[in-house]
């Protein structure tokens, strides 16, 4: 019995806000029922019960949506009360939450803290970016209510990060947001690609990331990255630090980074479980946590080969010279057994950047 990672959609595909380039709303509008609605209180226990007692050491649960928080604050309360009654061999838990940050009160950070709850909240860099493709539910920008959350969390002392995604308009101005970010003092940054539409022409959205767009963002963002790294002022961002890891002969923990997928199980409202955030689809369905047990999703998972299909990789790809580092990306950005759609950014940020990543895994392990 290994440890277990959930990521649990309580409300499904249901938001209080209407971004442009949702790679969740397009996977919904791609199976036979769109939405589940918000999880009641029978999938809940199910989910929390058979996850805890199959789990060994630990189990992380996450909450993801559609926008988590639409399930009420009280839904939560009954996660955390139902983990203290199911938690009887005593494993670590960690709690994880990505919101909008729409909704979010007092009452919300205080339960964020006192349970632990680590939070990612979503800004797009400066208010003119954030607010062109991350609307509220009307269609106006979301921005000033967004930076009041931070503020709030800031004031009663949540432990967040910002999660901001990569689409042409950010990757072009990847050095004002940096700055911007430092001058906020946030000090965990995530930045994901954007996700043209699933099985569908890329770069045909106004979104749109375009490969040589993402390696001069990858390249500018490192420059700057670097420079304070020098100074001992860097913050953490999750796919630098990752890089570094593995250059110090360690795994990385962001599975797009292996270049194989790991064991997820995605969580639907209904209590569906799935191998794969961005293939919450009917064909990948592994069974439902109301009826099946963790043991035999788990036997569904082998037997549909998620995980296998993962490891294939395109000749060109295995021969390359930034394999051992590149790993061939996220397989959503592989279609099968193709070259990765952002293959020629990665190229161009490993020519730019590989010598002074090499530099700071010296410099790390000469520090132990």
């Amino acid at each position: 019995m290994p440890p277990i990672n959930l990521l649990i959609k309580p409300a499904s595909g249901l938001c209080n806000m209407k971004c442009d380039y949702c790679f969740y709303c397009d996977e919904t509008k791609k199976r036979e029922q769109e939405t589940y609605g918000l999880m009641d209180d029978r999938t809940l226990k199910n989910v929390i019960r058979k996850s805890i007692l199959y789990a060994q050491g630990a189990c992380t649960i996450a909450f993801q949506g559609g926008e988590p928080t639409l399930c009420g604050l009280d839904f939560y309360k009954k996660v955390t009360a139902y983990v203290e009654q199911y938690n009887k061999n005593h494993i670590r838990i960690q709690y994880a939450l990505q919101t909008n940050g729409y909704d979010i009160t007092q009452e919300w950070c205080d339960f964020f803290v006192k349970n632990n709850f680590l939070i990612g909240i979503s800004i797009d860099g400066p208010g003119d970016i954030h607010d062109r493709y991350r609307h509220n539910s009307s269609g106006n920008g979301s921005y000033e209510r967004v930076m009041e959350t931070v503020r709030l969390f800031d004031r009663y002392h949540v432990e967040y990060n910002i999660l901001t995604v990569v689409h042409k308009q950010t990757a072009k101005r990847i050095t004002e947001i940096y700055h911007l970010y430092k001058k906020m003092g946030f000090g965990y940054l995530q930045f994901i690609n954007c996700l043209d539409p699933l099985y569908e022409p890329r770069g045909q959205q106004e979104y749109s990331l375009l490969p040589e767009d993402y390696g001069n963002f990858m390249i500018q963002l490192f420059a700057l990255w670097y420079q304070d790294f020098k100074k001992g002022e860097q913050p953490y961002i999750r796919h630098l630090d990752n890089y570094i890891s593995m250059l110090c002969g360690y795994l990385p923990e962001s599975c797009d980074q292996r270049g194989v997928c790991g064991i997820q199980n995605v969580v639907e409202a209904d209590g569906s479980v799935y191998p794969c955030d961005f293939y919450v689809l009917d064909s990948y369905r592994l069974g439902n946590l109301n009826t099946d047990s963790m043991q035999k999703i788990q036997e569904e998972r082998e037997r549909l080969g998620f995980i296998r299909h993962s490891y294939n990789h395109s000749d060109n790809c295995m021969n390359c010279k930034w394999h051992k580092i590149c790993r061939g990306g996220c397989f959503r950005n592989r279609d099968g057994e193709t070259d990765n759609y952002f293959c020629e950014g990665y190229k161009m940020f490993f020519e730019a950047c590989y010598d002074r990543m090499k530099e700071i895994a010296e410099h790390t392990e000469q520090k132990g």
